[in-house]
């Protein structure tokens, strides 16, 4: 499996601990490359570049809310960045809406629920039938 992984400054350490525990996968790491400060943009629209040409299977995000880096990753056509602060929320989002990066609020959940999460994630199957639908009118 491949996966584009990028964050802000806020997310750099939780970035690292997930290419670290993450077994098997073979991560294409857009940066940040420390926790000095910069912006979220610069990392979202490489990783949702690599989604949309189908480089890698799936994208994930990190910034401090996980809100503003997936908002800039939504911009891109055929993105559907999906904010997941429990298991649960990224399962869904796989099964329901076929998002295709996870984005992670590295200030609200742990180093283990976010590796919880992207397990989930990645391991999830998107059910088609009449979410098909719903997804097409995105």
């Amino acid at each position: 499996m491949k996966i584009a992984i990028g964050s802000d400054h806020a997310g750099y350490e939780l970035k690292e601990f997930l290419k670290e525990k993450l077994e098997g996968i073979e991560f294409f790491d857009v940066g940040t490359k420390s926790e000095e400060s910069c912006d979220y943009p610069d990392y979202a629209h490489p990783v949702a570049e690599k989604v949309e040409k189908k480089e890698v299977d799936f994208g994930i995000l990190i910034c401090g809310s996980g809100n503003g880096i997936s908002m800039a990753a939504n911009k891109h056509k055929g993105i559907r960045a999906a904010l997941s602060w429990k298991k649960e929320i990224a399962e869904l989002a796989r099964q329901h809406n076929d998002a295709n990066i996870v984005s992670l609020p590295a200030r609200y959940v742990s180093k283990e629920e976010a590796l919880e999460i992207v397990k989930a994630f990645i391991t999830t199957s998107f059910e088609g039938g009449r979410h098909q639908r719903r997804v097409e009118k995105i």
